[in-house]
């Protein structure tokens, strides 16, 4: 499937055609280069999906954690400043993982060794002219 914006507010609708097309995912990783908007995007999708918390970039923290009003909540992760796959070991990513909250993960080339064993929803961000995003999603 692809979908493709150029606007913020053509961003509230592109989130909620993800979250229909993701709704069976609990893992969503977001490939793209720097600036491309993924946590911008991801910011839209955490507020569809009825956080009330302000969604940051998790870059320094390495992880955000967004509770929902059902008692479950969306774990962020920026995976940028990582280098060894011993330092997701460090901050236990594979709990994170196996507990059935929603994970969207910035940069998840790294933890790719950790996700072979899950179903993910992969989205390819690009640019397009015009600064238009294509985003493809793959599963």
């Amino acid at each position: 499937m692809e979908l493709s914006y150029q606007f913020l507010s053509e961003l509230p609708a592109v989130a909620q055609s993800l979250i229909s097309f993701g709704k069976n995912y609990t893992i969503w990783a977001f490939y793209g280069e720097m600036g491309i908007g993924k946590t911008t995007l991801i910011r839209e999708i955490v507020k569809q999906f009825g956080s009330t918390v302000e969604v940051t970039s998790p870059s320094f923290s390495i992880i955000n954690e967004y509770p929902l009003k059902n008692e479950s909540s969306i774990f962020h992760f920026d995976f940028y400043r990582l280098h060894q796959l011993t330092e997701l070991f460090e901050i236990g990513f594979n709990e994170y993982l196996n507990q059935h909250n929603r994970c969207l993960i910035e940069w998840p080339e790294i933890a790719e060794p950790f996700l072979s064993d899950f179903q993910i929803l992969k989205i390819y961000m690009t640019f397009l002219p015009n600064e238009k995003r294509l985003l493809t999603l793959h599963v």
